[in-house]
């Protein structure tokens, strides 16, 4: 079946009437496919309840009711649901009930509210719609206490947040109230913290995600991302941390665990699913390397001495703005391999990824710092060959791999453009290059990312 796609801005309305019935308005770049895919109905259904004979009649500010979502009527649009939201969150939000917001959404399993999930909603247009505020019960605090200090009456509080009673409310739970400062804070977290960014909210293997807490000075924090452990550091905003999606992390849903203690000794918690997505790295061919490089009695030692060079957080943070090229600019753009690519040697199955990413160069080529910070380790492995590996601070570190001779040592202070090695083919390897990486949070990602971003 073709689909036409949506022409430019008509005040024609595909079908009069229908104020009491949900509806949608196209927007640019909308078909109407994608507008029956996003609201879960067949786009047979969708032209049938508009009078649609030609999808090509459908144009930008066009209203199009959505057929089968009982119980609701309106404007309906989409959002992205924030870290820290929660159905009963969203529920009072958009004043309505969690029993239909789950079947205006489909939903069969909490797990599919997940952090960057996509939501269908109703949006209210009158008025003063948008005045509703958030705030939260504190440990030994009664709805009828919250009310006084809010100036609002206690019934009605209870009334709007779909609570049996004045009696009801429960430390911690995120109540409607009239207008603050707070409307699009997460309801999932106390009041003092007024917003939590996650970057990006859809993750990846082998990405950088970056963790923002807005929040005043003196709490407590720590975390937890798929099982690893959050460090964070304090701002002039809040808080922030930096953690790797590991390359072979499974693509699904992970656990995104926030907890502390407020300066009053409150602590508090909070947990919601994020999806990590598959990164579709392909597989190159199988490589003939020494066996003595693919020996698990050699392996296993310099993998564990591999993995607990990124262990330790330095507090201080000592690099600003993009990693540099650790290589000269003719081999800056010139990669014999990317990160992440799955791999296999002498012919054994495909149980291993590509750490790092290959620069071109020759034995004796110069290579750089790529940001500052102090060298924690230099020697001749194995695998790796001649390394070097820099601590930048923050749990970030970067490595240099099979190097012809090293230039620098263990508790020398370096700098952007630096030389600390040359280039060469020792270690495990076909040819001279260098194998460079970017650990953050004892987890390898794509170094790509930091050549091309700052992070914070």
């Amino acid at each position: 079946m073709v689909i036409l796609p949506l022409v430019i801005y008509s005040p024609v309305t595909a079908q009069d009437g229908g104020q009491d019935q949900p509806y949608y308005i196209v927007q640019e770049g909308d078909s109407l496919w994608g507008i029956a895919a996003r609201f879960g109905v067949t786009l047979e259904d969708l032209q049938q309840a508009n009078n649609i004979s030609d999808p090509g009649q459908v144009v930008i500010g066009a209203r199009l009711i959505i057929p089968g979502l009982n119980g609701v009527n309106g404007r309906l649009d989409t959002i992205t649901v924030t870290y820290g939201e929660t159905l009963r969150s969203l529920s009072r939000r958009y004043d309505l009930s969690e029993l239909t917001l789950a079947q205006l959404n489909r939903f069969v399993s909490p797990a599919e509210l997940y952090a960057g999930a996509t939501m269908i909603v109703p949006v209210n247009d009158s008025p003063g719609s948008s005045s509703a505020g958030r705030a939260g019960l504190t440990s030994g605090q009664s709805l009828l206490e919250l009310a006084v200090l809010r100036g609002e009456d206690s019934w009605k509080l209870a009334l709007n947040n779909n609570l049996l009673g004045t009696w009801a409310g429960l430390p911690g739970d995120a109540l409607r109230v009239a207008a603050n400062s707070q409307t699009d804070a997460p309801a999932g977290l106390p009041e003092p913290i007024t917003k939590v960014e996650v970057d990006p909210l859809l993750m990846i293997q082998g990405g950088t995600t970056v963790v923002k807490v807005h929040a005043p000075p003196g709490i407590t924090m720590s975390g937890l991302l798929a099982d690893r452990t959050l460090n964070f550091f304090s701002q002039d905003y809040g808080y922030v941390a930096l953690q790797g999606i590991h390359a072979m992390t499974p693509p699904g849903l992970y656990p995104l665990a926030l907890e502390g203690e407020l300066p009053n000794g409150e602590r508090f918690a909070f947990s919601q699913e994020v999806l990590i997505q598959d990164a579709n790295f392909p597989y190159d061919p199988s490589l003939q390397v020494d066996p003595v490089t693919v020996d698990p009695a050699v392996t296993g030692p310099e993998s564990e001495l591999w993995t607990s060079l990124g262990v330790p957080v330095t507090p201080e943070k000592m690099w600003n703005g993009l990693f540099a090229s650790p290589v000269p600019p003719e081999f800056t753009e010139c990669w014999p391999s990317l990160f992440g690519n799955r791999r296999s040697y002498n012919g054994s199955t495909y149980d291993y990824f590509h750490s790092g990413l290959d620069f071109c160069g020759q034995t004796g080529t110069e290579l750089y710092a790529s940001a500052p910070g102090k060298v924690v380790y230099t020697g001749e492995l194995t695998v790796c060959g001649g390394v070097v590996v820099i601590d930048h601070g923050w749990g970030v570190y970067t490595a240099y791999d099979h190097l012809s001779k090293i230039l620098v040592q263990p508790g020398d202070i370096v700098q952007p453009g630096q030389v600390i090695g040359l280039g060469g083919a020792t270690g495990r390897t076909t040819g001279p290059h260098l194998h460079w990486e970017v650990w953050v949070g004892g987890v390898q990602v794509n170094p790509q990312d930091w050549l091309a971003r700052a992070y914070p």
